[in-house]
């Protein structure tokens, strides 16, 4: 008879296994077959929008993979993996030198001797960076000192909206390596302010002190093409599949951004009028995605560009459905309760807020929230029953940890605190922010 931990272990094993399994049926219903390691083209489900199927699967291997490493792996072995990691600075050389798109004109593979001189950089650091990230499947070296492009490494392209997100993401480590400081400092430690976050600390720091939502042209392009690579890797694009679209008949896209949710569903639900409203900057830079990604929207007058500060105004009224987007883990609490209480508002009595975030899943969070429930979902507040019917439909087996065992939400969280002092939540704290008691200021029970 196997002991309890021995147990746990073989039920990861299954796991593995099964979540395995799913993914490689889901490759093959395409009629393409499972993708290989060193594939040097995209495989046809990579480019799909609705792959919810396949991500579920993918959330469990990983979860199940991480914690069996974890378990059989010496604790001091598990402890040094968590810092000995430079994968990302290896794929900001990559993106910032364009490797990628060098590569991608020479299919047979280049010389570092080659990609080098077209890179500028010196062959023999090149070479060491590639080969690490080959390790991971991202390249491939096909003999000695010739590399080539694979089905990862395409991602880093700069046609790729992708490779745009890695760029804001460089910046990031300086402001996680001031976080203890942060947490010390008199006047940042309990201060949940925007311009209390790690970053303004660092940037003080190098005596700057400038706003992260104040850009310049390229940085704001830049910014909104990183929102469509974020859109694209959390798998954001799979909302209009998923939520009832044919019974209703205007949305208004709070925080816009270019497109990245209103194009894609304008384009599958032809009898939806659709807002835009963001920046006026944005709003601008928005209007020629359109004309360049859905001119015929724009023909046919089914989208409307409307300017919005959402922490000093409402968005257009009376629309059927009011949708947030990566929007509220960008705000402390104070902010957020603001933007939800300017889209209340402007909503009707038939209006709906739906808020696409990532939810965090505690370990003793109260019942009534759910403590095991997915860790990205779409909730339309006001109908939290729903919500509880869509959490036990996604509870992970055991013995996986929360979240599935995905450190992916945590992680994101982490960066909401260290670039904005904003957060991701739990359902619980998502009610809390949704339901406080009617007041000028505040939401009446969106």
């Amino acid at each position: 008879m196997m002991e309890p931990n021995e147990l746990k272990v073989e039920a990861l094993l299954d796991i593995i296994n099964s979540s395995a399994r799913k993914a490689m049926a889901e490759y093959k219903n395409t009629q393409h077959g499972v993708p290989g390691v060193d594939a040097g083209t995209f495989h046809p489900l990579d480019l799909a929008i609705d792959t919810l199927a396949l991500r579920k699967a993918i959330r469990l291997l990983e979860g199940a993979c991480e914690q069996l490493n974890t378990i059989l792996a010496p604790p001091q072995h598990t402890v040094y993996n968590f810092v000995n990691n430079y994968n990302w600075a290896c794929i900001d050389v990559a993106v910032q030198s364009r490797i990628a798109d060098v590569l991608d004109k020479h299919p047979e593979g280049l010389s570092v001797d080659v990609l080098a001189d077209a890179v500028n950089l010196d062959k023999t650091k090149i070479a060491r960076v590639l080969r690490v990230l080959a390790l991971r499947g991202c390249f491939k070296e096909v003999k000695r000192d010739v590399f080539t492009n694979t089905r990862i490494s395409l991602v880093l392209k700069t046609t790729n909206n992708v490779g745009f997100l890695i760029k804001t993401q460089r910046e990031i480590p300086k402001y996680a390596a001031v976080l203890y400081e942060t947490m010390v400092d008199q006047e940042f430690a309990r201060s949940h302010k925007v311009e209390r976050a790690p970053r303004a600390f660092a940037l003080r720091k190098e005596g700057k002190n400038n706003s992260f939502w104040v850009m310049d042209d390229e940085a704001r392009d830049i910014f909104q093409k990183a929102m469509m690579g974020y859109s694209e890797i959390q798998g954001l694009s799979v909302m209009p599949h998923h939520y009832p679209w044919d019974n209703v008949s205007s949305v208004v896209d709070v925080g816009s951004g270019i497109g990245a949710m209103s194009i894609p569903l304008a384009k599958m639900f032809p009898h939806l009028r659709i807002t835009n409203q963001d920046l006026p900057e944005t709003i601008k830079l928005s209007r020629n995605t359109w004309e360049t990604n859905a001119p015929e929207v724009l023909l046919d007058g089914r989208v409307e560009f409307v300017p919005l500060n959402f922490l000093e105004e409402s968005p257009v009224v009376g629309k059927d459905v009011y949708y947030l987007r990566s929007i509220i883990h960008d705000w402390p609490d104070e902010e957020s309760m603001v933007i939800l209480h300017n889209v209340r508002k402007a909503m009707g009595p038939n209006s709906r807020v739906l808020i696409h975030e990532c939810v965090l899943s505690r370990a003793f969070e109260g019942p009534d929230v759910g403590a095991n429930e997915s860790s990205e979902v779409s909730l339309e507040c006001g109908l939290m029953a729903k919500v509880q019917s869509y959490i036990q439909d996604h509870k992970a087996p055991e013995p996986t940890l929360l979240n599935f065992g995905s450190h992916t939400t945590y992680q994101i969280d982490m960066a909401m605190w260290l670039v904005l002092n904003g957060k991701e939540r739990t359902l619980k704290e998502f009610k809390d922010i949704g339901q406080v008691p009617s007041m000028p200021g505040y939401i009446d029970d969106v």
